[in-house]
């Protein structure tokens, strides 16, 4: 059978379709912002195919283009997750087990919070299983700078995700760190 252009495109769609839009979901914020990013991306891509020596870092190749695309359709108004954004989180919610999905949804309504060069680390490293090395041919950095992106988006997130307490509730934290009471245990003779 021949190996048409087309069906060479198709195959290359399918391999990796999903884990381009996912990226650039989390990039963005936005589902359709990321459809958009993903088209252009795979337009681009074919266009300049032969640009690509190696077919094994056709990931992170791809992820070069879809991150410069992503990067030129997002403006500040998009970093955030929109109405139409809402409805597909809520519909993705009924359609997957109750067990875990609000804590799915509160990672990414955390990860719009956090710098974009931080989510995409995050998104690479522990949404798309993508080794630290393959992560830094992907963004043109050294290793090295992987690991501190990762190390800083980690701790950004995490503040993103820690809930922001009201001046009522400061004020019992503080009375609860001043009487700090020390419990004593049961000894194991009685």
């Amino acid at each position: 059978m021949f190996d048409t252009a087309e069906s060479r495109y198709n195959q290359w769609v399918r391999d990796h379709y999903r884990f381009l839009m996912r990226s650039a979901w989390a990039m963005s914020g936005s589902r359709a912002v990321a459809e958009d990013v993903v088209q252009d991306c795979f337009t681009s891509a074919w266009k300049y195919r032969s640009q690509l020596r190696e077919p094994e870092l056709a990931r992170a190749w791809l992820f070069q283009i879809m991150r410069r695309s992503a990067l030129r359709h997002m403006a500040p108004g998009l970093l955030s997750l929109d109405d139409n954004d809402a409805l597909d989180l809520d519909a993705a919610s009924r359609a997957a087990p109750a067990s875990g999905i609000d804590d799915r949804l509160d990672v990414v309504r955390a990860l719009q919070k956090i710098a974009p060069i931080h989510r995409e680390v995050l998104v690479l490293y522990y949404f798309d299983d993508m080794p630290t090395a393959l992560m830094a041919e992907a963004l043109e950095v050294a290793t090295g700078t992987v690991l501190s992106r990762l190390a800083r988006a980690r701790d950004a997130l995490k503040a993103a995700m820690t809930p922001v307490k009201s001046t009522d509730q400061q004020a019992a934290g503080d009375y609860a760190e001043d009487s700090k009471v020390t419990l004593l245990r049961k000894s194991r003779e009685s």
